[in-house]
């Protein structure tokens, strides 16, 4: 086939395309021009017979020939039905139909709990406080009584970064910064992420959240520590739980305290959740250490506070009965849909 019939060709072949008005039309302008017994096979296949100073335009053009037909094509197929008739015969969108919103997502369970817990603890007055993750051995560990001989410093326990500095292992840090700008009272929550080297496993996890507290002005005590803790789990958790606190040991705590809600599963009768006990592990909490306020720079003769804190994951678990930790990470959505 020679240019001046090709260039005929191309132009018969375009406007056979743009004036198909069914898909069984575009269908046979397709075998007819690129199909495989089609023209356009033929004329590459004849290719060798032109003559060499038209061989080149020949190519050129039937190349191009080639891409525009199979977008006109492509594109009066999606114009018309899939059955042969004309798009005016048999419209496949009803336009007098009512439109479909869209469909809306939920919050993940994480979120939905550090969201109702500052809500709670905003109802008593704490305010949100955020830090950065990266943190400094200093606001980590030292300013909050912690010994260098202390086993969370070792490299097997936390993310020590090059620099000297580490992912932050609790939401303390901000206690100490926001301590470090304002003079008293202080009144604040921390939620956010925290990371230990953790092996993970249904109840561990090397990345997770916490959300802390941190009271102080002149005259805080240990029963104004335990009423906002009992607030927070009637709040949370509904009217029935029931609180208890236990002596215990922590660097920034003097006296420190666990706090155990009554297992929600079987109501303190002891199961499976609470490991036949009653009752369920919460937050840790205490008196801030004095020695944390001379950090700071607080005079410890004049000033009190409680600071506590919890984890995000473990409330999610035991409210919604997740049985294993990585569920809350693995986006199934099969999971996530339930909340």
């Amino acid at each position: 086939m020679d240019l001046e019939t090709l260039k005929k060709t191309v132009a018969e072949g375009l406007e056979e395309a743009g004036a198909a008005q069914t898909a069984d039309a575009v269908e046979a302008v397709r075998i007819t021009y690129l199909g495989r017994k089609g023209l356009m096979p033929q004329v590459m296949k004849e290719l060798k017979t032109v003559a060499p100073e038209e061989k080149a335009e020949v190519g050129r053009l039937a190349n191009t020939f080639k891409k525009e037909l199979a977008e006109l094509l492509e594109s009066r197929r999606e114009e018309l039905s899939g059955d042969g008739k004309g798009a005016a015969e048999s419209a496949t969108f009803d336009y007098t139909l009512p439109g479909r919103g869209p469909r809306r997502g939920t919050r993940h369970p994480i979120s939905a709990v550090i969201e109702e817990a500052v809500a709670i603890f905003g109802r008593m007055g704490f305010t949100v406080a955020e830090g950065p993750d990266v943190e400094t051995p200093y606001h980590n560990f030292e300013a909050l009584n912690t010994p260098g001989y202390h086993p969370s410093m070792d490299r097997q326990d936390t993310f020590w970064l090059d620099d000297g500095k580490l992912l932050r292992t609790q939401t303390s840090p901000v206690q100490i910064r926001v301590m470090e700008s304002r003079t008293p009272p202080v009144r604040i929550v921390t939620p956010g992420r925290c990371y230990r080297r953790d092996t993970t496993d249904a109840t561990h996890s090397a990345n997770f959240h916490q959300i802390e507290g941190l009271y102080v002005d002149s005259q805080v005590s240990l029963a104004d520590l335990k009423g906002t803790l009992a607030y927070f789990a009637h709040e949370m958790m509904g009217p029935d739980v029931a609180v208890r606190f236990r002596p215990h040991f922590f660097p920034f705590t003097e006296p420190s305290v666990e706090c155990d809600f009554s297992c929600h599963v079987c109501s303190g009768s002891g199961c499976r959740v609470c490991k036949g006990s009653g009752w369920i592990e919460i937050a840790g909490a205490g008196m801030v250490d004095p020695r944390v306020f001379e950090k700071v720079g607080y005079d410890p003769e004049t000033t009190t506070g409680y600071a506590f804190g919890m984890g995000i994951e473990r409330i999610a678990m035991i409210r919604y009965g997740i049985p294993d930790i990585r569920l809350l990470y693995e986006n199934d959505m099969r999971f996530l849909r339930q909340f």
